[in-house]
């Protein structure tokens, strides 16, 4: 006998025995499921890491372009490529006015509206084997060699909580976005087909 034949076969007996086969209710607002525990103080502040666009959860610390090369080399290359483009993971340098074409390169530099969404990856994410095995420091270096692998820094910056927040990303514009409480919109909008 197949599966279904056994639950047909189930369902008619209880059927003919008029039981029902209601499965449990889940539980009401306020009652516990019994499972687990509620997360201390300490544990919710070591989940909370997240940057946001105006550099707002940007931990202390820093990093020069020279650090973030020799952090990028060691721990980045193996997947990323030693150029920031041609290894098995996507590229991060290149792409600059290929958003437009038939085949975009959405990179680092050419894609990613805000410099600290880039930082914010990098610490939450990787690198991919140990994500968040990188200090805040690594990550600021790293995030600097970035931007200068794209032009979008001098070779001798530093990056911190306030120079990276204040770093123009050329596709700052290229997304929906809200500002000071009013919506901006780039673009035409799609309305049919789309």
């Amino acid at each position: 006998m197949s599966m279904r034949e056994l639950t047909l076969a189930a369902l008619a007996v209880a059927a003919l025995a008029g039981c029902t086969m209601t499965p449990p209710s889940p539980p009401s607002a306020g009652q516990r499921y019994g499972i687990g525990r509620i997360a201390t103080a300490e544990e919710i502040r070591g989940w909370d890491i997240d940057a946001r666009p105006d550099g707002s959860g940007l931990p202390p610390g820093s990093g020069t372009v020279a650090q973030g090369r020799e952090i990028y080399q060691q721990r980045c290359a193996a997947c990323h490529g030693a150029n920031g483009s041609g290894g098995i993971a996507p590229a991060l340098v290149g792409g600059a006015g290929s958003l437009a074409t038939a085949k975009p390169n959405r990179t680092v530099g050419s894609f990613w509206p805000y410099a600290t969404t880039v930082f914010d990856y990098v610490y939450r994410s990787m690198p991919w084997d140990k994500p968040q095995s990188l200090s805040a420091n690594e990550v600021y270096a790293v995030t600097a060699h970035l931007l200068n692998a794209n032009k979008l820094i001098a070779d001798d910056a530093v990056m911190n909580a306030k120079s990276l927040a204040a770093v123009q990303m050329p596709n700052r514009a290229g997304f929906i976005g809200v500002r000071n409480k009013e919506t901006i919109i780039s673009g035409p909008r799609c309305m049919k087909d789309c």
